[in-house]
């Protein structure tokens, strides 16, 4: 895949002198709850107006979007408050009705990136269209997949193009709700720098508190912009309540985000030195994360052991360990001394873990 500035025109021609910022609520519930919150919206740092109307919901029975009764509402907010407008489209027939409600702006839900069958359709669908389409991040972290979504309406003339990260499922995801893995979006960046990338602060927080943090974070890393989900009662929402935020929280953030400047003359080689630096923080910080929930294993596996008055060291198991990760290393570009050596360490701290198991 090629992608130039001419790719990204749809976002340089807005002429904006901050970060592009999508606002809305999750979901179109009604209109007059649509018409309000985009003329709170208007007085904010929103460029585009967003809205759900259809809602692939993970468990039947949820509230699935009002469907093409909201687009003439999406029709009004553009004419009485002059933003732009999207939703996302799920299929074939949600593309059409879309395009035929000159609907600005549309958008790729992370449940459809993940099937390339779905993509495909779409992307036939909207073969040749002149409209802007983003793509959001599919639910598992497969840099690949994001990407062929990407290609798919590349191939098919759609040269308005972005991507949205909106985080990754897992089963446990502790601080968030889907984990942001800064790394593949990093990646993604470093290979297409011209691409447009959207962070979802929204989707990757699951509550409105820890917003502003991510976002920052996202500016540090040079993305283009948000797309925050904003509601007049966010407290009340039909769907997705604790991380939807007000317009005057919308606009409190928007003024709290500090835009860093570059101080290096040699801006190309800067600011690749600096996303390389933010990936090497977020990895290190990741993989305390992940020797700690090792350890808490250990103590775990301690405490069976003392409870059955089991040896601490498996020798047997011990060695075998090793040699496959060594395996794995080498195979991996990494020397056998240095992934014995870290794996030693890492051996000797369970041990203690599990000899001070009472």
């Amino acid at each position: 895949m090629e992608i130039t500035k001419e790719n990204r025109k749809w976002l340089d021609g807005m002429g904006l002198e901050h970060p592009l910022v999508i606002a809305g609520p999750c979901s179109a519930e009604t209109e007059e709850q649509v018409l309000k919150t985009a003329h709170l919206l208007k007085d904010t740092d929103t460029n585009v107006f967003r809205a759900g109307i259809w809602k692939p919901r993970t468990r039947p029975g949820g509230f699935e979007g009002v469907g093409a009764l909201g687009l003439p509402w999406l029709q009004r907010v553009r004419e009485e408050t002059g933003m732009k407008i999207t939703t996302e489209i799920g299929n074939a027939a949600h593309a059409e009705l879309a395009l035929k409600a000159d609907v600005d702006i549309l958008w790729i839900g992370a449940r459809t990136t993940v099937n390339p069958f779905a993509v495909q359709e779409i992307a036939d669908a909207l073969k040749g269209v002149d409209k802007p389409v983003l793509v959001k991040n599919p639910v598992n972290p497969d840099l690949a997949l994001w990407l062929g979504g990407v290609e798919r309406f590349q191939a098919n003339g759609i040269s308005q193009l972005g991507v949205i990260h909106r985080g990754f499922s897992a089963y446990n995801t502790g601080h968030y709700r889907n984990l942001p893995k800064w790394h593949i979006a990093i990646e993604l960046k470093k290979e297409f720098p011209d691409l447009p990338i959207i962070l979802d602060p929204s989707h990757i927080c699951g509550r409105r508190d820890t917003i502003l943090d991510v976002s920052q974070t996202a500016l540090d890393l040079n993305f283009d912009g948000f797309m925050i989900e904003t509601h007049i009662d966010p407290d009340n929402a039909w769907s997705d309540a604790a991380q939807q935020i007000t317009p005057a929280r919308l606009d409190e953030i928007t003024k709290e985000l500090k835009i860093r400047q570059r101080s290096s003359s040699k801006e190309s080689f800067q600011s690749k030195l600096n996303l390389y630096r933010k990936e090497l923080d977020l990895i290190d910080s990741s993989i305390i994360d992940i020797l700690s929930n090792r350890m808490g294993v250990s103590e775990n596996i301690g405490k069976l052991k003392h409870q059955e008055n089991v040896a601490i060291l498996q020798s047997g198991r011990w060695s075998d360990i090793l040699d496959s990760m060594i395996e794995t290393g080498v195979s991996k570009g990494l020397t056998k001394e240095f992934v014995e050596e870290v794996f030693k360490a890492i051996h000797v701290e369970s041990i203690n873990i599990q000899h001070n198991v009472k």
